[in-house]
């Protein structure tokens, strides 16, 4: 089956992953206009009624940018919507997103079929992230168009399954679109995934070390610093498993190699972010792929430097 038609303008097969607190608009114009799916969380957008004048911006912007370049259009943006039965903001910000028909929404954490029926009400597409088959044939069951196949070594919420058994198990019953996250940081990498059967990568920690990145220095010179080694699996931070990197951890005072296992009950995105975000604001996650960050730079030329490992890699294993 083949990409919907939204997917055409895509230079490079890839979609930035819409990072908490990293995302911003700055971000996701930088990308769309670089030919990648940019995203961001809605709930990035604080107080609620910023989502609408951050819409409005990227809208406004990318038109501009396709007016004056016809020849390289810019690629579709994405809204992620945590759909947890905790994000009391939920119905508000999907309204937000029905009003500027958002091409792309991200469902996370829960399926919904309302939220799919909406964003289908105007002609939208749902992608929605997974850990296992099980949640991909009940995301599928709902109404969801697309998924993300959330695999061992991915920044954030990870899952813990390698990337070869899931991805070919869900294409043992699924051959709409379907991207993989996990530990993608190069053009080789975005190859790679579309070998295995994935149509489209999905990035996150290499654009932490972005000038548009929401990121302190601090955070996107750890992560040039940093290697696959230096990040940990947890779920003390926010309820749910993920990884995170191992200096942050410790300079919060934690063992990064002992740290305690959290209550998932405990999980709560009520006041627009986990539960436990506050205290932990200077935690910081990333990807298993941070050892192929080596300096920090614009997005433009992050995405220029995917785009040319990418056609290296692609010719060098046509001409082998």
């Amino acid at each position: 089956m083949a990409l919907p038609p939204l997917f055409d303008k895509l230079r490079l097969p890839a979609v930035g992953a819409p990072q908490f607190i990293i995302a911003n608009p700055d971000l996701v114009i930088e990308q769309c206009k670089a030919g990648i799916v940019g995203s961001f969380p809605a709930l990035n957008a604080r107080p609620p009624a910023l989502l609408d004048d951050w819409l409005h911006r990227i809208k406004d912007e990318l038109a501009a940018h396709d007016e004056a370049h016809p020849d390289a259009p810019a690629a579709p943006f994405a809204v992620n919507q945590i759909v947890h039965k905790t994000n009391e903001r939920l119905e508000q910000d999907v309204a937000i997103c029905v009003k500027h028909k958002a091409p792309i929404v991200i469902t996370s954490l829960g399926a919904r079929p309302e939220v799919n029926d909406a964003v289908h009400s105007y002609g939208g597409i749902v992608l929605h992230d997974v850990i296992n088959v099980t949640f991909a044939k009940k995301a599928l069951e709902k109404g969801a168009d697309g998924l993300i196949a959330v695999c061992a070594g991915a920044g954030g919420h990870a899952g813990g399954l390698s990337p070869f058994a899931l991805i070919h198990e869900i294409r043992e019953f699924f051959d709409g679109p379907l991207l993989l996250s996990g530990a993608l940081a190069t053009g080789r990498g975005i190859l790679a995934a579309q070998a295995m059967g994935a149509d489209l990568a999905y990035m996150g920690s290499a654009f932490i070390a972005t000038k548009e990145a929401n990121a302190p220095e601090a955070y996107k010179q750890m992560i040039v610093d940093s290697s696959a080694g230096d990040i940990v699996y947890s779920n003390l931070f926010t309820g749910v498993l993920g990884n995170y990197l191992k200096g942050s951890i410790r300079a919060a005072g934690l063992d990064p190699d002992n740290l305690p296992v959290s209550d998932p009950s405990k999980m709560s995105f009520a006041g627009g972010e986990g539960s436990k975000a506050k205290a932990w604001k200077d935690i910081w996650g990333a990807g298993q792929g941070v050892g192929a960050v080596h300096e920090i730079v614009s997005t433009a030329d992050l995405v220029a430097r995917l785009k040319r490992e990418y056609d290296e890699a692609k010719r060098g294993l046509c001409g082998s």
